[in-house]
């Protein structure tokens, strides 16, 4: 054989290699950051979906049903619920400082503020079952009993399920190189937190502002 010809297929090896692993990376469904983020962004619309719809249907049985309050039910407190408010929708400036810190590869600012983050979302977890241990109708009681604990039950586990993602990015802040290649696990659930932040503020609105 002619060794002209051996050298070419030898140097020809790696890149059949190469194009088979890319190949083969794509057909398992590991697309890139920037399909990723866009399947995430579809998801968080599908969320939204389901707010709206939550929304709109307290709004209607709000304006159409005779008697809205539980009997012996004047109206919500305000004053906790609002410091509630403030701590969770402040916690999007903690996340969003805590992506910029690990844009520039400064760790320890990201978990600082990661983990403040964190403490915040716990906070008003807290807060809410406090408001609820307190309250003076349950779930039964009536139109209003129902929607109140849905959509702020269905908020409260979304921010639960918000806290657990941050618990597990923090948790891979320690792996050494683990954000190296991409911070696509910690952009989508920065992503995520606004969104928790900003469906809160419209509840809060509608529900304890609106009353």
């Amino acid at each position: 054989m002619n060794p002209t010809e051996t050298d070419l297929r030898d140097d020809a090896l790696p890149e059949i290699t190469e194009a088979h692993g890319d190949a083969h990376h794509a057909a398992h469904g590991h697309g890139s950051p920037g399909d990723q983020m866009f399947g995430f962004v579809i998801f968080l619309l599908s969320e939204s979906v389901i707010f709206f719809s939550f929304f709109a249907g307290y709004i209607v049985y709000k304006t159409t049903a005779q008697t809205w309050l539980p009997e012996g039910v004047l109206g919500l407190e305000v004053r906790e619920p609002a410091i509630n408010t403030v701590i969770l929708v402040s916690s999007s400036f903690t996340i969003y400082l805590a992506e910029r810190y690990l844009h520039v590869k400064q760790l320890w600012g990201f978990r600082a503020f990661w983990l403040l983050t964190i403490a915040m979302g716990s906070y008003f977890l807290y807060g809410q079952a406090i408001e609820w241990s307190n309250l003076d109708f349950g779930f039964t009681d009536g139109v209003f009993g129902g929607t109140f604990y849905l959509l702020t039950g269905f908020h409260g586990l979304h921010v639960f399920a918000g806290v657990l993602l941050q618990l597990i990015m923090l948790v891979r802040s320690f792996v050494p190189g683990n954000y190296d290649r991409g911070e696509f696990g910690v952009a989508s659930t920065s992503l995520f937190w606004h969104f928790v932040d900003v469906i809160w503020i419209i509840l809060f609105l509608l529900i304890y502002i609106w009353q």
